[in-house]
């Protein structure tokens, strides 16, 4: 028999707020996180605009010591995953954690690591390395640091799927509570990519917006978009057995019910055009969790704001959906946030099943002459006050890489 399973801790920090509840509170209000780049002087590069962290002191949060010895999307991972354990109030040390395991992707995890000892190699020579450059560098340090932080001695693993990296983490993960070889799991991913090497390797490939208006970036679904933009963040959710979750009294956000994923078998970086992989997908995923297209209430989109995605994202959709497609709320908070990569889908995870959480759809912001062939109700502008009972998130990576999870409002027995 297949266990329920719920969410019952939320941790994040995004281009819109260096917690999950104040990101939350921003994705609401249609704050937007992009702006020009402060980390290094982008004044000479075609692209100067990114959604990068604010005001987080890391020094401060880690020391000086620590601080040397994780790459920064390390870092993320972990300012998300502490806040996810304490938001969960989960003791392990009541526990049998051989039973608790850690689920947590990237999709290129320390390239500013691998960048600057690189440089140092050059100038310096190779025998100059930081003996932490592997250790810091390498995608499973994420889920590795974590369950190092917290005593995990359950599965510790890293899913690598590009943009689909953190959605398929908490989708492996709700299937080993689900099918009883866990009852904890801490789930999401983590990305830290603003840096030259990272930027114009993307932009290189025509995949960024080159448009250096903070308000006119990323514009999911307009027909002037022209490219994503790159974000940074981390975001994390404690996934947990319901029965166990309720014998501790815990506090429940919302339930997983289904997990969708596929693959286009069609094109390194571009979706396949009739959007067959994202709608089976999307199918799967309700089947998996015995639900009916008409059932659902929200989509949050993985609206990238480039070209391809959009409408192949939309066809997808009225594809699976049929007439429903344009009864129920889509949005991209990619909008808000720019496109976190290989953490994406665990931020748009948490916005997810906080819209069941508290019945409300963010918005799509910046978007205003809609494409001809996106033609859905994007909820452009403003947030939506509305009964949102099931709510799913779509995760497209590069390599065909399609993952859908479904949230419903929790109701208890």
């Amino acid at each position: 028999m297949k266990r329920r399973v719920v969410v019952t801790g939320i941790g994040a920090i995004t281009p819109i707020g260096n917690d999950a509840k104040t990101s939350w509170t921003n994705a609401k209000n249609g704050v937007n996180g992009i702006d020009f780049i402060k980390k290094y002087d982008a004044s000479e590069y075609d692209v100067q605009v990114a959604g990068e962290i604010k005001g987080f002191d890391f020094e401060e949060y880690f020391g000086k010591k620590q601080l040397k010895r994780m790459d920064r999307f390390v870092q993320l991972a972990l300012i998300s995953a502490n806040e996810a354990v304490a938001d969960s109030k989960i003791n392990f040390l009541e526990m049998d954690t051989y039973r608790v395991g850690v689920y947590y992707g990237s999709g290129i995890g320390g390239l500013e690591t691998i960048a600057e000892q690189e440089d140092k190699a050059k100038a310096k020579g190779y025998n100059r390395l930081s003996p932490y450059f592997i250790p810091s560098a390498i995608i499973n340090m994420g889920a590795g640091n974590i369950a190092i932080e917290h005593g995990i001695h359950g599965i510790s693993i890293s899913n690598v799927t590009a943009c689909a990296s953190a959605a398929n983490s908490i989708g492996e993960g709700f299937r080993a509570i689900r099918d009883g070889y866990l009852e904890v799991v801490i789930a999401g991913g983590s990305e830290a990519t603003i840096i030259p090497l990272g930027i114009a390797g993307f932009a290189v490939m025509q995949a960024l917006s080159k448009t250096n208006d903070p308000e006119h970036a990323s514009i999911p679904f307009d027909e002037d978009r022209s490219g994503f933009v790159m974000g940074e963040g981390a975001g994390t959710m404690i996934l947990e057995e319901y029965e166990h979750a309720k014998k501790r009294g815990a506090s429940i956000y919302a339930e997983i019910v289904g997990y969708g994923a596929t693959c286009d078998a069609s094109h390194v970086t571009s979706p396949d055009p009739e959007g067959s992989g994202a709608k089976n997908c999307m199918l799967m995923a309700l089947e998996d969790g015995h639900l009916k297209p008409e059932d659902v209430d929200y989509i949050n989109a993985h609206g990238t704001s480039t070209p391809l995605n959009d409408k192949v994202e939309t066809l997808a959709i009225k594809k699976a959906f049929g007439t429903h497609a344009y009864e129920l709320n889509v949005s991209s908070t990619k909008s808000m946030t720019g496109h976190l990569l290989g953490a994406s889908g665990a931020i748009e995870a948490l916005f997810t099943l906080l819209s069941t959480y508290d019945d409300y759809i963010p918005p799509t912001i910046n978007t205003k002459t809609l494409d001809p062939l996106c033609d859905l109700n994007y909820t452009l502008g403003l947030g939506v006050q509305k009964e949102v009972n099931v709510a799913i998130t779509n995760s497209l990576g590069f390599g065909g890489h399609n993952a859908t999870l479904v949230f419903k409002k929790f109701k208890g027995e």
